[in-house]
């Protein structure tokens, strides 16, 4: 597949695309692709049917993962027969979407402890060994980035995509930044990221650099947002702002604006995060953000596109 707009593409195209394929689709789309985050260890809000097939069906593009420990790999809701080392193709299989899979890097000098729902393991860190891991089970796409209170840093977000970056090549595509400040106090509101701290995430390998959505972060306006969008794009990287305050909770006249602030600060991609309820964000409104960035037309081929296509 070559020069083909992600907004074209069928699920034959996406289960054969590889990172520069994809990259382009993505590119190509200018503004259009819709990534939705879910999380892997939560009952499913439709009991038997996964939260990223929910997703999927209200018109998400991608679908990425949270809370996936690949040394445990489940997701609620798939077939119970489903192959552990299998479980991200299967999940591509059936819904005809790309599979991304966050991963987290710990700051070093970070000690502090919490026993919540957050709580680190060893098989979501930001190391080599879990990337590959990924990969082979599916993913093509890796989000470095952090949840809550885990204590993860700018700085080692950037060590971490290095890394992997030097283990992978080009088997996947990786995106890197935080949605909020992931336990790290002084790397949040107006501080959660910099112009250097895009440039350093471009130069250490990154293909698209993660950003706060315009309003979901304390300072992070929209001029200041399409600032730190042009410092990637000037880098030669893509850009995708990020609903990640459980904003993915709140009304769909709050989505909508979210989304068009997005589009216009110059977000090449935009994710919906995954606590509208526990899991997954309300589906109406991941179908509201669909339409919002992309008209009808779109949103419902997306939705009504067979996966046997």
């Amino acid at each position: 597949m070559t020069n083909k707009r992600f907004l074209d593409c069928n699920a034959s195209d996406l289960a054969l695309i590889n990172k520069n394929e994809l990259l382009y689709a993505i590119r190509a789309s200018e503004g259009r692709v819709l990534v939705s985050e879910s999380i892997a260890i939560t009952q499913p809000l439709l009991g038997s049917i996964t939260n990223a097939e929910l997703a999927a069906s209200q018109g998400a593009d991608i679908l990425l993962i949270n809370l996936f420990d690949c040394n445990n790999p489940q997701i609620q809701g798939m077939p119970e027969n489903t192959a552990p080392e299998r479980i991200l193709h299967e999940l591509q299989h059936l819904t005809g979407c790309i599979i991304g899979v966050n991963l987290e890097a710990i700051d070093p000098e970070f000690s502090a402890k919490h026993a919540e729902f957050w709580k680190m393991e060893q098989g979501r860190t930001a190391t080599a060994e879990n990337a590959l891991k990924l990969i082979s089970m599916g993913a093509k796409i890796i989000v470095l980035t952090g949840n809550p209170n885990n204590g993860v840093s700018n700085r080692a977000l950037g060590l971490a995509l290095k890394e992997i970056r030097d283990a992978i090549g080009d088997a996947a595509i990786l995106i890197t930044g935080k949605m909020h400040g992931a336990g790290i106090v002084r790397e949040s509101g107006s501080k959660i990221i910099t112009e250097e701290d895009v440039s350093w995430f471009a130069s250490q390998g990154a293909d698209i650099v993660l950003l706060p959505a315009p309003g979901t972060v304390p300072g992070m306006s929209q001029q200041r947002v399409a600032e730190l969008v042009d410092t990637a794009h000037k880098q030669g990287v893509l850009a995708m702002t990020a609903i990640g305050t459980s904003q993915e909770g709140a009304d769909v006249t709050t989505i909508r604006q979210i989304a068009l602030m997005s589009k216009m600060a110059g977000a090449d991609l935009h994710h919906i995060g995954d606590t509208g309820y526990m899991g997954l964000a309300l589906p109406e409104n991941i179908l509201a953000y669909s339409i919002a960035i992309r008209g009808v037309r779109h949103t419902y081929t997306r939705m009504a596109r067979s996966v046997n296509r």
